[in-house]
């Protein structure tokens, strides 16, 4: 069994799966909400709140590793633990009370790992049509990693050209606008142009769309959200979800119903749950910064991530070690409960 927890800004996620011949079954799938991160864009420091909320989450997860006795796993905490102050001394404490060891990994590792987590639908030749470069976007709580891939089709492997993280994320973002109008939505997405305009003028990825060999990936809460909104789903359905081929019109069309929405309070309970908005729309903004930048016809939705990343490194390093093919160092992702 593999076993992979990413504790995030706002979610803490757990993933275990068996590898057998008959190929990888989910054995436990759990998700919860801990905004880890709120308020870390004023005071600098974990709360004591959310440390508590997310303690609360990590039990659960410890309980239900150890009711796995024997697997590899390997657990990781991204933005609010790479900027908070104190997060050495709460993953010290996490691991005192539940016997966790989570890793802080880079904006690299998180972007390198999220597309490891995507790779089926980078190789996959309805969804990637013939393209050559992949664009993948992340939108976290507390950061957006954005990653520009190179396919290789014939050996079906994929190589990172470049990637930044930025540090605006749905919490981040929202409490730095704490005042939701309109003209606030419209200066978050300024706000974010403004970050991420140096990553196109280095790789110059406008061109190649106009080339048309640009694939556009989505990876996110709010990503996952609008197309299930689009959908009409009256219950979220991952199955449905998850590889989905949308064209971006439809996704900006959604955004504009949703501001319409909320800022002429004409509420549309069946494709807008209007208790999600308060982080929806800090991730709307997000998505249109990052689109006016990268203006792609149709974008892939996918409802994986880390966690996959982490999942697909574990088992190839263990195909390498169990072939004698050292092509991953499997010790920097085996560590035993």
């Amino acid at each position: 069994m593999f076993a992979a927890l990413d504790l995030g800004t706002n979610n803490c996620r757990l993933l275990i799966v068996s590898s057998g011949r008959r190929g990888i079954k989910v054995i436990d799938n759990y998700n919860r909400v801990v905004r880890l991160g709120e308020g870390l864009y004023e005071s600098g420091v974990l709360s004591e709140a959310a440390m508590e909320r997310t303690l609360f989450a990590l039990r659960h997860c410890a309980a239900r590793i150890e009711r796995r006795k024997s697997f590899k796993l390997y657990a990781v905490a991204t933005e609010a633990c790479r900027r908070a102050s104190n997060a050495s001394t709460f993953l010290k404490r996490v691991h005192n009370e539940t016997g966790l060891n989570i890793n802080i990994i880079s904006p690299r590792e998180e972007a390198e790992l999220a597309v490891a987590g995507c790779s089926a639908f980078l190789h996959d030749k309805l969804l990637r049509r013939n393209r050559t470069k992949t664009l993948l976007f992340d939108i976290g709580g507390g950061s957006t990693e954005i990653a520009w891939v190179r396919i290789d089709p014939i050996r079906k492997k994929q190589t990172l050209i470049g990637c930044c993280s930025i540090p605006v994320g749905v919490i981040t973002l929202r409490e730095q606008f704490r005042r939701l109008t309109l003209n606030e939505y419209y200066h978050m997405v300024d706000y974010v142009l403004n970050k991420i305009n140096a990553f196109e003028r280095i790789h110059q990825i406008r061109a190649e769309i106009l080339r048309e060999q640009v694939q556009f990936v989505g990876v996110s809460g709010t990503i996952t959200a609008l197309a299930s909104m689009i959908l009409k789903q009256p219950k979220y359905s991952r199955s449905a979800i998850d590889g989905l081929l949308l064209e971006t019109s439809q996704v900006k069309d959604m955004v504009r119903h949703i501001l319409v929405s909320k800022f002429n309070k004409i509420y549309d309970y069946s494709t807008v749950n209007q208790s999600r908005l308060h982080y929806l729309l800090p991730g709307c903004a997000i998505f249109e910064a990052i689109h006016t930048v990268w203006p792609v016809e149709d974008i892939v939705v996918a409802d994986r991530g880390i966690r996959d990343g982490i999942i697909a490194k574990m088992l190839e390093a263990n195909k390498s070690h169990n072939t004698g093919k050292n092509h991953f160092h499997s010790s920097r992702f085996f560590v035993k409960n």
